[in-house]
């Protein structure tokens, strides 16, 4: 599957991400689609300033909403809104 279709440089999408200096962290954090500028004509997700390949090893969610939900199924209840560990 060709994981850039569907995606528009520009989009705003959500992801489940965990924090890499704690582990067992993780938050729903929202990325920007953006092009590629290590790989022309590819897109990727920016996340703290980092970009990121689209691939099918990243879970995107289209609103905060489904995102949020699909974390209490996978990790429980949230702590904090906004906020998961």
């Amino acid at each position: 599957m060709d994981w850039n279709q569907g995606y528009q440089a520009g989009d705003v999408v959500y992801v489940i991400i965990r924090n890499p200096h704690v582990q067992g962290v993780a938050n729903v954090q929202e990325a920007a689609v953006v092009n590629n500028p290590d790989q022309p004509g590819e897109l990727a997700l920016f996340i703290y300033e980092t970009y990121y390949p689209l691939t099918d090893e990243v879970a995107i969610y289209t609103t905060e909403d489904e995102a949020e939900a699909e974390y209490r199924d996978v990790f429980g209840s949230a702590d904090v809104e906004g906020y998961y560990g």
